[in-house]
């Protein structure tokens, strides 16, 4: 048997492209149905639960807002928007509605009916307050007063004046008040609104003293109802309910503003705080809390997501590190070496061998974090340039523990005198107030710290270390799919590529140089950038299998990448397919080509693969006639990456690990286990194992690989061995 979920609605009759945002929550109801699966451990479950619930906030934040915004252009008869797929801005705004509030649904259904009552059933219960004992009340009630009561503000919501602050995705109670001298049937008695924000800094699950074999757990939410109250003395609730809203975040920052581009961009941090709603999630307790706040947020009933259960799931995600939770969730998938980076070798001499690759996280982050660590010590390096997008880490001075390691290598190597150069893309969504806190520290190290470039976002993933060796000069470069994240190195798939090849080290300069400086856009030889060349490059490469494809030698396809929405190379794909050329496209997220058309896209196949690791990388390959090439890449093919990102694409030299690569790539497109199937018509159709055929999953695949060879030690060939120091005079 196979699971699917319908699309019909994602295009009109007759268009060539699926709706990119129907595309998009389509695959948040893929990753919602890994946390449908009865067979997972329910932790793992509640993880892809929690996963869906974030990203929608996110959607909502950027991508509905957005369409909002379009449809207003509309009323207001400015220029007409145009969406690919034929749908209007309203024909949007009505599926993305449906779509989400049947996802909502059955994942708050799935969250009540399965997965609390499973923990519950392994040791781990969440009480609600009907189930509270008298002495679990008191302990609670002691908790609120002592704990959370002299943190919480109350804040009175006046007809006549703006409503107070409401952050954006914060958890906030709100109450319906009257005089404690009014009767309760009293109906013209005067009524008063409240809210109070949970306080985000206090954890929301509250261990309850310990009985017998289970750990009990309390939410915070549940507190704040039931003892809310105390914060209004003298008046009485009357009605109470938990809500958040997601705000506008789809603006961006005046790029003009080159000489304080740090403080327009926290003008753009605070003007998101004070944007226009755009939805709210709430819980079941009031209709009158409920409408009088939608009034005040401007929001339509389809804007409006009831939900019983808890909010901001992933919260709740710190029940995987409790003791005794083992049971529940997946044994950790080992992370494996990487032959030839070890203690004894420094990272300059296995480099100098010939390329490397790491394919994350079955292969361990380390290699890259000692590639800055090594680069900071090492006497004979003179020079670093990075760009960084996201780091990790916390960013707050004096907690050295969530300091990213790469951004603690490159404070070391500028206090050890070395220049040091970082380009911190402050526009990185989410993560602006971040990275402006590791701009700072850098600069206060000493680091030339470079903001981005001016109406571009700088996504490449890139590092040059210049090393003095033997009276010259030699550059190492790594280049990524990834960020330079030693937290999401453990959780996304990526690929990474070591080289101190010559042509494409002096590509990275000229990039940097670019990036940094003033420069016309220079002719590379290895490196494809965008947006002056790499949409450009694509179409050419795509084209050229076309034409080179016969019935006898038909060409090949083969794409790995986490969004494709751009039409021109959908446009593209379709002539190479009619060209006779066999397409396979992976494709994580939003896919807006259509599979399957007669006539269009019947050689085209597209896959989707969700599993226990976020896939991320973006991988090109092309038969070439039998010289096959095979690049890497930071970009999607979606009209922002393509020209409105600095993207970096490179091709994969190395014989050994195109080979590797391409047995990958087969594996994905093998997979019969994890992979969904998109039809023609917008549905995704899971894939089972044939009658005869082995069950294939690609990610365990791509384990055992790292797992054998990580048993294969890289031979160390002594004439390649770079002097530490230079030679002694005799």
């Amino acid at each position: 048997m196979s699971d699917e979920n319908t699309g019909a609605e994602l295009r009109p009759s007759g268009a060539n492209y699926f709706n990119r945002d129907l595309s998009w929550i389509d695959f948040n109801e893929r990753v919602l149905e890994e946390g449908l699966r009865k067979d997972l451990p329910l932790l793992e479950r509640f993880r892809f639960l929690s996963i869906v619930s974030s990203n929608f906030d996110e959607f909502f934040m950027v991508r509905a807002a957005a369409v909002k915004r379009a449809l207003r252009s509309a009323a207001a008869e400015l220029p007409p928007f145009a969406d690919p797929s034929g749908l209007s801005p309203a024909e949007q705004l009505q599926g993305i509605s449906q779509k989400a509030h049947a996802i909502t649904r059955r994942l708050y259904a799935c969250l009540q009916n399965e997965i609390f009552p499973g923990l519950a059933e392994g040791g781990l219960e969440l009480l609600r307050p009907d189930a509270w004992t008298v002495p679990q009340m008191d302990y609670l009630e002691s908790f609120f007063m002592g704990q959370l009561y002299p943190l919480i503000t109350p804040l009175r919501v006046e007809e006549d004046k703006p409503l107070p602050f409401i952050a954006s995705r914060s958890i906030n109670a709100v109450f319906l008040l009257a005089g404690e001298t009014a009767a309760p049937e009293q109906e013209n008695a005067a009524e008063y609104i409240a809210v109070a924000q949970i306080p985000p800094a206090q954890s929301r699950i509250i261990w309850l003293p310990e009985e017998h074999e289970k750990l009990k757990w309390a939410l915070l939410d549940d507190l704040m109802l039931v003892w809310g109250g105390y914060l209004f003395p003298g008046f009485r609730v009357k009605e109470s309910m938990l809500f958040k809203v997601n705000r506008d975040a789809d603006f961006s920052v005046d790029e003009r503003r080159d000489e304080d581009f740090i403080e327009a961009m926290e003008e753009v941090l605070e003007g998101r705080e004070k944007s226009e709603a755009v939805r709210m999630v709430y819980s079941p307790g009031s209709g009158r809390l409920r409408d009088a706040l939608a009034k005040r947020f401007s929001l339509a009933g389809g804007d409006l997501y009831e939900v019983d259960g808890p909010f901001n799931t992933g919260d709740l995600l710190e029940l995987a590190s409790v003791a005794g939770s083992e049971g529940l969730q997946e044994k950790a998938w080992n992370i494996h070496g990487v032959p030839g980076f070890n203690d004894d070798v420094p990272v300059w001499d296995r480099i100098s061998q010939g390329d490397v690759m790491l394919h994350l996280p079955y292969q361990s982050f380390d290699p890259v974090i000692r590639f800055f660590q090594e680069a900071a010590a090492d006497p004979h390096v003179i020079a670093i340039k990075t760009a960084l997008y996201r780091t990790g880490g916390a960013g707050f001075a004096g907690l050295s523990p969530a300091i990213s390691p790469v951004v603690r290598a490159l404070e070391q190597a500028a206090l050890n005198g070395k220049q040091v150069t970082a380009l911190v893309e402050l526009k990185a969504r989410f993560d602006e107030e971040r990275n402006i806190s590791w701009a700072n520290r850098l600069e206060k190290a000493g680091v030339i710290v470079v903001y981005g470039l001016a109406r571009l976002k700088v996504h490449a993933k890139i590092t040059v270390v210049s090393r003095r060796e033997h009276e010259r000069i030699k550059r190492y470069v790594h280049l990524s799919t990834g960020n330079y994240n030693d937290k999401t190195a453990k959780l996304y798939e990526d690929i990474c590529l070591f080289t101190c090849r010559e042509d494409i080290a002096y590509d990275a300069g000229l990039l940097f140089n670019m990036l940094t400086g003033y420069s016309d856009i220079q002719t590379m030889t290895r490196l494809v950038i965008a947006p002056p060349g790499l949409k450009d490059r694509l179409l050419e490469l795509i084209d050229r299998e076309a034409k080179r494809s016969s019935q006898k030698y038909p060409g090949k396809i083969m794409v790995k990448l986490n969004a494709l929405t751009d039409t021109d190379m959908i446009n593209a794909l379709y002539r190479a397919s009619q060209a006779g050329v066999k397409v396979l496209l992976c494709v994580r997220g939003i896919c807006t080509l259509i599979p399957g058309l007669p006539g269009l896209s019947e050689n085209i196949q597209v896959i989707s693969i969700i599993d226990h690791y976020l896939e991320h990388s973006r991988i090109y390959y092309f038969a070439n006639g039998g010289a096959e090439e095979l690049y890497l890449s930071s970009a999607d093919w979606m009209p922002r990456n393509l020209h409105r990102r600095v993207e970096l694409m490179f091709p994969v030299l190395d014989e050994k690990i195109r080979a590797e690569l391409r047995e990958a790539l087969n594996a994905y497109f093998r997979d019969n286990c994890q992979a969904r199937s998109l039809r023609a018509d917008g549905a995704w159709t899971r894939l089972s194992p044939p009658a005869g055929e082995k069950p294939l999953r690609a990610q365990k695949d791509m384990l055992s690989r790292a797992a054998r060879e990580s048993g294969n030690p890289w031979p160390v060939k002594k004439e390649f061995i770079v002097r530490r120091s230079p030679p002694v005079e005799r």
